[in-house]
């Protein structure tokens, strides 16, 4: 017989149950329900029993359809009590469970019993303050692990997958104080300042990873929109729905039941928010999507799942989660904690629907995942099978004490506060540096630049100079016709060319030149361009002209530079008389400059 997919759903009136049975025939087919009881058949498929939540009766106003099309049953049933509401109608494996016999003829069915009942009626408990220290109760070198701490030596079979699951060796053998220990050890051996710096200062990837909205953002809202603040006690489809997959996946989960102690319960839950966790972290930073990495991340972020962790605290399950997200995954954030934190107190606040569908995704993440099956087989099939059974007041009790419970960087112990205050005291210095290397650099800039301006202006100083020296000297020469050489020394500083009366350029260090006796008019150039300038050369050429008919004086004529010329003061030249009267000389320098060239001797005789 096969069980067929179904759903339930309500209104203030009626159960309504509809039923896939495709290839079935609708003429024959057999429904039964009675108080609590619903069951079906129409080969080849068989509902044999579910237990509903609350009662239904057979008072006329049932009816069934069928739609050929889609292959479904749909079944109205009235309520008992009109307006009563049935609440846990998604936990489909709990409804698939047989109802419990009331004889209690077997002893296991006695113990589980009275502890469901125990459970139902023990006192609230108190998140916030530890619980006594776990103690070992187990035979030597056998230490319980799993869910509930149900477990024990599996691990002892499954050496070769062991290191890709877990990351404790041989637990089989390690106390739950010595796991802890150990645990912690790896972590701060694991914990990279240089990544976490990176991550707290370039965290534009991260901003927008906190972006996302996964889907139970969008049902919080509703829920919230619909209920105000008050949270009622039980759970509402209209804001968590279950797909078919999802459907299938709660029909072939065995039914069972946990015999679990205080401590145990308490360790239970726990574990769940310690889960939730890294899922929530998982699903914000891949903003929904699975990939190879989905399964590692989970596992790698739980201590639950990869330490065998049992918390004995919220706070403790905080911490462990902060530690290990700042430690091991890509993107290591103090943001992307605080962000799976209020994911999980929404995820909470919606209710025990929206665990379970947290917790069957994480299964079906595992499944595909060799070899993380495990830990499907240690933790999250017995989670997704539990969790259907409990009381929505626990989990809202436990989703209180959740957000009551606060965490800072400085509850870590990785002194993240003190490496985030020196690395921004390095940044500014690195900030002042680089300010006054720019200011030196603009300053030296300039420097150069203004060198640069004076060399390019004495370049066009200096070919100005040329080039009016040669307009000047065409121009006198077309006036005055002949033109008698004069010899005499024209010096200009910082060694400037002098002009002979050919307009070829000649420095201090030229050969002996012949001074003529009688008057000469020599045309003599100058850096601006001809005018003025050319009369005031032309004076002066006059006064040494006067100068060299003196007969005991010695003639003297200068030939200056642009700056000499706006500050005249000419240097006389010496001049060394020969002995047998024919004319005066110029002092030869030892060191012939290529750049004077003398006069010819045809020139003078011109």
């Amino acid at each position: 017989m096969i069980t067929p997919a179904f759903e339930l759903t309500q209104d203030p009136d009626f159960l309504t149950v509809k039923i896939r049975v495709p290839y079935a025939r609708a003429s024959e087919f057999d429904v039964y329900f009675e108080g609590e009881d619903f069951k079906f058949y129409a080969k080849p498929y068989f509902l044999r029993q579910l237990t509903l939540p609350g009662r239904i009766v057979e008072d006329g106003r049932e009816k069934a359809s069928y739609n050929t099309d889609e292959g479904t049953f749909t079944i109205q049933l009235p309520k008992e009590v009109p307006g009563q509401y049935f609440e846990g109608l998604d936990m489909l494996t709990s409804l698939l469970a047989p109802k419990k016999s009331r004889s209690a003829k077997h002893l296991v069915e006695e113990i589980a019993a009275s502890a469901e009942l125990s459970e139902d009626n023990e006192e609230e408990f108190d998140w916030e303050v530890e619980q006594i220290p776990y103690e070992e109760s187990t035979p030597p070198l056998q230490h319980p692990y799993g869910f509930g701490n149900l477990r024990s030596g599996v691990f002892q079979r499954l050496q070769d997958e062991l290191s890709d699951v877990i990351d404790i060796k041989d637990p089989d053998q390690t106390p739950a104080e010595e796991r802890r220990r150990k645990r912690l050890a790896a972590e701060a051996a694991k914990f990279e300042p240089d990544h976490y710096l990176a991550d707290f200062f370039e965290d534009e990837a991260i901003k927008h990873l906190l972006k996302y909205k996964p889907w139970w953002i969008d049902a919080h809202n509703k829920m919230t929109a619909s209920q105000g603040e008050s949270h009622q006690e039980h759970d509402s489809p209209a804001f968590v729905v279950f797909s078919e997959e999802e459907r299938e996946q709660m029909r072939k989960f065995t039914n069972k039941s946990y015999l679990l102690d205080k401590r145990s319960r308490h360790h239970v839950y726990l574990g769940l928010i310690d889960i939730l966790l890294a899922y929530c972290y998982e699903i914000c930073v891949n903003e929904g999507d699975k990939n190879v990495e989905s399964s590692w991340n989970i596992r790698k972020l739980s201590a639950t799942l990869c330490w065998l962790e049992s918390f004995s605290s919220i706070h403790d399950v905080l911490v462990s989660f902060g530690r290990r997200v700042l430690c091991y995954p890509l993107y290591r954030h103090f943001g992307l904690v605080t962000r799976a934190f209020n994911d999980t107190v929404m995820i909470l606040q919606l209710g025990k629907a929206a665990v379970l569908k947290c917790l069957l995704d994480i299964h079906k993440i595992f499944m595909e995942s060799d070899p993380a099956y495990i830990l499907n087989d240690l933790f999250i099939t017995d989670y997704c099978i539990w969790i259907q059974k409990v009381k929505s007041k626990k989990l809202a009790a436990l989703c209180e004490s959740l957000q009551k419970t606060t965490l800072s960087k400085c509850h870590l112990g990785l002194e993240l506060e003190e490496l985030e205050a020196a690395a921004a005291l390095v940044q500014e210095e690195e900030k002042a540096l680089k300010a006054a290397g720019t200011v030196s650099k603009q300053q030296l800039l300039c420097s150069e630049s203004e060198t640069s301006d004076s060399e390019e202006s004495s370049s066009t100083s200096s070919s100005e100079t040329e080039g009016s020296d040669s307009d000047e000297q065409e121009s006198s020469t077309s006036e005055d016709g002949e033109i008698n050489s004069f010899q005499g020394t024209l010096q200009e500083e910082r060694t400037a060319p002098l002009i002979d009366c050919n307009g070829l350029r000649q420095g201090t260090n030229s050969s002996a030149m012949e001074v003529g006796d009688g008057k000469s008019k020599v045309s003599l150039q100058s850096a601006t361009p001809p005018g003025k300038l050319v009369e005031e050369l032309e004076m002066q050429i006059h006064s040494a002209m006067r100068l060299s008919e003196q007969p005991e004086g010695l003639a003297t004529a200068g030939c200056v530079s642009q700056e000499q010329e706006e500050n005249p003061v000419p240097e006389p030249d010496r001049f060394s008389e020969d002995a047998a009267g024919k004319g005066n000389f110029l002092e030869v320098s030892p060191k012939p400059n290529p750049f004077l060239f003398p006069c010819s001797a045809n020139e003078d005789e011109d």
